[in-house]
Order: C-alpha cells, then sequence, then structure tokens
C-alpha cells in the first residue's frame, strides 16, 4: 500500500488541529493490533540481544548505531517462519514498528556505556558498582523519553519534519508487509551478512577450534600474520603491528563502513594514515610517545584527534545559527497547540511530562551528587541545558538524520569547566547527563516518525520505549562489566579501545587542568588540529559540501587503531564499487549489494558483533 502524506503546501497552510483530523482520518489504524504481549516481547528480546552490537561497535569505533531496521526484517522473517509452520501467525506491520520501538530503545541506551561511565572511571581510578550504572542509566534514559513526546506533536504532527533514518524505517515496514517475496529476500540478505561474519568471528577463535578439532580451519587474528614467520616489517624500528598497521580478518568493521559515506571513510584512512605511518613512528623515536602500542600511541594521538573533531563540530554547529534560532521559532511560535485535540485520547497526557521531567529531574540531580559527587547546584543547571540542547538535538536530527553529539557534549564541558573549574569528574558527569538525554530523545523521535506515517498509536510506543530501555540495559550492563572484569587497565587497551571514553576524558583534562600538563608535541599538535578542524569545515561550508575531506573523519583517524579504520574505510569502498558494477536493477548483485546495502551491512555488524561479545566474554571469564 502506497504511503500517504500531506503536500509540503498543505504542511505549511494547515493548521495542527487540521492535520491531526486529516491524520485520524486517512493513517489511523487503531483497530490494528500493535503493543501487545508478543511485540513487547520480541521487541525486548531483540532489543536486548541488538543493543551487544551497539556495545562492541561503540568499544571498537565510539559509535552507536540504529537497530531498527535489522530488528524489524529479523521479526518479520520470525513470525513468517512461524506462521508456515502453523505455530503462529505474522505481525501486523503495526506490531512490527511498536516492537521496533521497543528494541531502538534498547539500542540507544547504550551510549554511557561506551563514553561518559568508561571516562569517568578512567578519571577516578574507581570501578562505579554496576547496580549504580543500571539506574543512572535508566534515569537518563527516561528522561530522553520525557523530553521526546511532548516535542513530538510540534516537531513531528506540525512540522511533519523528515527524521529521515525514520522515514527509511516506515518505508521498509511498508515494504516488508506490502510485499513478501521483497521482505523475504531482505531476510536473506540479512541472514548471509550476520552468518558469514559469524563464521568468520568463531573460525578466528583459537579455543573453539580447538574445541572442535579443527585448529587447521583456524583464521588468523589479522592476515598479516601470515608473513611475521618469513619477515617483521618496520617503520623507524617500530614494527608495523606494534603500530596497530594490520589487516583485520574480521568482516564487522568492514560493515560498519558500508553504513558509511565515502568522504568520512577517505578522511578516516587518511587520519589514521598520517597518525600511525608518520606521526606515531617519529613521536616514538624521539620518546614523546612512551613506546608502541595502542594504549601508548594514544595516549598522544588522541589530542590531535581529539581538537581537530572539537572544532569541526562546534564551527559546523555555530556556522548555521538559523537551525539554533528555528529549535525555538518551532516551539514558540503561535498555533492552537492549546486548544484540544482530536488526538488526545491516544496521545501521551501533557501531565505525564509536567510531573515526570520534574520527579526524574529530581531523581538524576540527587543520584549525580550521591553517586558522582556533582553539586546540587550544578546538576540543576544541567536540567535548563538539557531542554535547550534538546531542542538543537532535535531540529537537526529532524531536518539532518545528524544528531550533532560531539558538539553538545563539548558545549557542556566547556561551560562546566568555567563553572566547576579544576573538576573533572563534574565535567565528564554533567556532559553525560545534557548529552545522554538530547541525543535519547532526538533519537527516540527518529523512531516515532514511522509509527505516525503508519497510523500507530502514539502511546504504545512511549510504553514500549520504557521497555526497551531496561531490556537493553538488563543486559548490555552486566555483559559490559563482564568484559572488563572490573578492572580499569583494561580500558583503552587493544581488546577494548575505547575512542569516544577517551575522547571524554581527554577534552575534561585539557579544559579543567590546561593544556600545559601535556607534552610539548602534543600542545602544539592540539593546536594544529583545532586549525584544521576549523579550516576543513570552512573548505566544505564554501564548496558546499563539495570539499573531499572530513574534519571530523580525519581526527577520528587519529584515535581509532589503524586497522579499525582501515576496515571500515575498506567497507565503504566495497558497496561504492558495487555501486559502479551492478547497475542493472533486476541483477541479483544491484538487489543484494546496492538496493539492500544497509540490510547486508547491518546482518555482517549483529552476526560478527554478537559473536565477538561472546568470544570476549568467554576468554574474560571462562578462561581467565
Amino acid at each position: 500500500m502506497e504511503l500517504q502524506e500531506l503536500s509540503p503546501e498543505q504542511i505549511r497552510n494547515m493548521s495542527l488541529a487540521e492535520k491531526d483530523h486529516w491524520w485520524l482520518t486517512n493513517i489511523y489504524r487503531g483497530h490494528m493490533p500493535q503493543l501487545n504481549f508478543r511485540s513487547a516481547i520480541t521487541g525486548m528480546l531483540l532489543g536486548s540481544i541488538l543493543s551487544l552490537t551497539n556495545l562492541y561497535v561503540g568499544i571498537k569505533t565510539g559509535w552507536t548505531l540504529g537497530v531498527g531496521i535489522t530488528s524489524v526484517i529479523l521479526s518479520f522473517a520470525i513470525f513468517k517462519l512461524l506462521a508456515k509452520l502453523n505455530i503462529g501467525k505474522e505481525m501486523t506491520i503495526l506490531e512490527n514498528n511498536a516492537m521496533q520501538s521497543v528494541a531502538t530503545s534498547a539500542g540507544y541506551m547504550t551510549a554511557p556505556l561506551i563514553a561518559s561511565m568508561p571516562a569517568f572511571m578512567m578519571v577516578t581510578g574507581q570501578v562505579v558498582p554496576m547496580w549504580q550504572t543500571f539506574w543512572w542509566i535508566v534515569c537518563l534514559s527516561i528522561l530522553g523519553v520525557l523530553f521526546a513526546f511532548p516535542l513530538k506533536k510540534r516537531f513531528i504532527n506540525d512540522e511533519q519534519m523528515p527524521f529521515p533514518e525514520g522515514r527509511a524505517a516506515g518505508i521498509v515496514l511498508n515494504n516488508l508487509h506490502g510485499d513478501s517475496g521483497d521482505g523475504i529476500f531482505k531476510a536473506k540478505i540479512l541472514a548471509y551478512g550476520a552468518g558469514v561474519s559469524a563464521l568468520i568471528e568463531t573460525m578466528r577463535s583459537e579455543a573453539v577450534m580447538k574445541a572442535i578439532q579443527m585448529p587447521f580451519l583456524k583464521l588468523p587474528e589479522f592476515w598479516d600474520e601470515l608473513v611475521y614467520g618469513f619477515y617483521v616489517p618496520k617503520i623507524m624500528g617500530t614494527p608495523l603491528k606494534d603500530l596497530t598497521i594490520r589487516w583485520d580478518s574480521s568482516i564487522v568493521m568492514m560493515g560498519t563502513g558500508g553504513l558509511m559515506n565515502m568522504k568520512t571513510a577517505m578522511s578516516l584512512l587518511l587520519g589514521g594514515f598520517i597518525n600511525y605511518f608518520v606521526l606515531a613512528p617519529i613521536m616514538i623515536d624521539q620518546g614523546a610517545i612512551a613506546g608502541p602500542g595502542f594504549k601508548n600511541i594514544t595516549m598522544w594521538s588522541l589530542w590531535s584527534g581529539a581538537a581537530m573533531m572539537t572544532t569541526a563540530s562546534l564551527y559546523a554547529f555555530f556556522s548555521k545559527p538559523q537551525m539554533i534560532i528555528e529549535s525555538f521559532k518551532r516551539l514558540m511560535s503561535k498555533n492552537k497547540n492549546s486548544q484540544k485535540s482530536e488526538l488526545d485520547d491516544i496521545e501521551l497526557p501533557m501531565w505525564i511530562f509536567a510531573v515526570g521531567i520534574p520527579i526524574v529531574g529530581a531523581i538524576t540531580v540527587y543520584l549525580g551528587h550521591a553517586w558522582f559527587g556533582i553539586h546540587y547546584v550544578l546538576g540543576i543547571i544541567a536540567l535548563p541545558l538539557v531542554f535547550v540542547f534538546t531542542l538543537i538535538a532535535v531540529t537537526s536530527t529532524g531536518l539532518t538524520a545528524i544528531t550533532p553529539g560531539g558538539a553538545l557534549s563539548k558545549l557542556t564541558q566547556i561551560s562546566y569547566s568555567i563553572m566547576a573549574p579544576g573538576n573533572i569528574s563534574t565535567n565528564l558527569m554533567t556532559a553525560g547527563i545534557t548529552t545522554e538525554v538530547a541525543l535519547n530523545a532526538s533519537n527516540l523521535l527518529m523512531d516515532i516518525k514511522p509509527g505516525y506515517m503508519l497510523g500507530g498509536k502514539p502511546r504504545h510506543q512511549a510504553i514500549g520505549h520504557v521497555l526497551g530501555i531496561f531490556a537493553g540495559g538488563l543486559v548490555a550492563v552486566p555483559v559490559f562489566y563482564a568484559i572488563f572484569n572490573n578492572d580499569i587497565s583494561m580500558f583503552t587497551s587493544d581488546k577494548l579501545p575505547l575512542p569516544g571514553a577517551s575522547i571524554w576524558k581527554g577534552v575534561a583534562e585539557v579544559l579543567t587542568k590546561g593544556l600545559s600538563t601535556l607534552h610539548p608535541s602534543a600542545q602544539i599538535a592540539v593546536l594544529i588540529g583545532a586549525i584544521i578542524g576549523i579550516l576543513f569545515e570552512v573548505l566544505n561550508e564554501k564548496t558546499k559540501g563539495k570539499f573531499p575531506l572530513s574534519g571530523v573523519g580525519l581526527g577520528l583517524g587519529f584515535v581509532l587503531r589503524f586497522n579499525d579504520s582501515l576496515a571500515m574505510s575498506l567497507g565503504a569502498l566495497f558497496f561504492w564499487l558495487c555501486k559502479k558494477k551492478f547497475t542493472n536493477k533486476s541483477s541479483v548483485g544491484f538487489r543484494a549489494f546496492v538496493e539492500n546495502q544497509e540490510t547486508l551491512a547491518a546482518g555482517v555488524i549483529a552476526g560478527g558483533s554478537l559473536i565477538g561479545i561472546i568470544l570476549i566474554l568467554l576468554e574474560t571469564v571462562v578462561l581467565a
């Protein structure tokens, strides 16, 4: 069935009441099953499992990825199979949508585990008890839900903002349930990608291959290991493998690159090349870097990379003041919002937000003081900052699908470096409050968009989001603690690189201690990195995006291991070449590698990540 949408003229000219009436008359499917027992349980199960893929990729890259489309295809395939076996019936389109609300929320709530929480532990040298981490993340995530739904009426119902990724999920849902052949093909592509990636991860494990008595089939962890018996290549006396210049046999990061554009991927590769082929060997030789190995190198290269990413993201953020102005215009503009709406009985009641935000906000301030030493006044100040940053983040996400998390976290850290000078832990955790809530709210509105497109009940999606928060937390938090096994020294190691946490920690240290604490060469690198970040964004602005490099991508290359940068750039290059090669839209190659690029990439990430997490747990817990 073709999706019905208002025209641009209708969006401009119709009042909110008229838009609500049109939606209720033409789109709403209140009679159709939506959030029920099976969609809730399926969403919680798939979301908790897929939250581990976000955890795995986040540990490696500092990024979190949406799991909505993956969960939609998986649940469609599962219930399609059950229906064929006469065990049950297929999910309705709105059951599947409600399910992905639960799963998506579970995936998004992992963000603090790869950023603010490990950064705080590294700064203080103390392990935050697991139960505290769980409830802290739950509070931040619920605040995100509470901030998201009041804005839903303005940004989705009235402004009809596109929320591009959410709109894509709505189209996928509509196509899956409208054309079973296409849905089955997508499920197969997802399964093939997951199966190949999982098989490779399994074959890389020496313990597993020995256990099944097939050690001769074990794949090397890195392909370059095959040459070390004959020759050890070096740069200025440092072996390439000790500079992380390696070719990973895993394809998980290649899948991640499949979700990346070529501009970012090539910038990432160039940044990694400059850092690991040129700067790191020189700095090791001169003693500025304590020695080879990722942990030592990143303690130096982090500063230039973070400076580049910070100035690039802040410049891009403030170079478009209309985005900030528009955020408040959209909220403050006069309309008939105060009148009773036809949707009042299916939207979440406003009293929930009026009561919930102060209560959950007060709990967050109290926990921040009790667990992380944030002064009550500084914690209270964070709450209006959350409101401001959420408006900005939602506007950016709704129009471009890009949530300016980097810029927002740095703005908070800069603000608190003035309000609480020298207090690194406060700097980190207040940034955690504002950024994580704003990101959560923005991403959840992205998830609400397909529900609006398909005629779902907003109340059901709100309940689903809360269920997802607990589902993700109950799995991801214990798994994260099992991985590092209360040993903070594992953070920033080859096994747990955590580049996101390193950046948060590094920025907090510079803002609270000053650049004088850095090695003189690192101070120069910070200055150069900051200038390059601004310069690249200026060039991008002047060329209207045609400048071939990204300041954020280049800076990220200084923070990630080179083998991860290489794998992601190869993944992006692979799919780019596929688009050039497969031009016949009816060919299998086009359908698999071009039309379903995101589906295949998501399968590769999911299959390899889940097996990767299991193998890490086996090595850390069982074999320790």
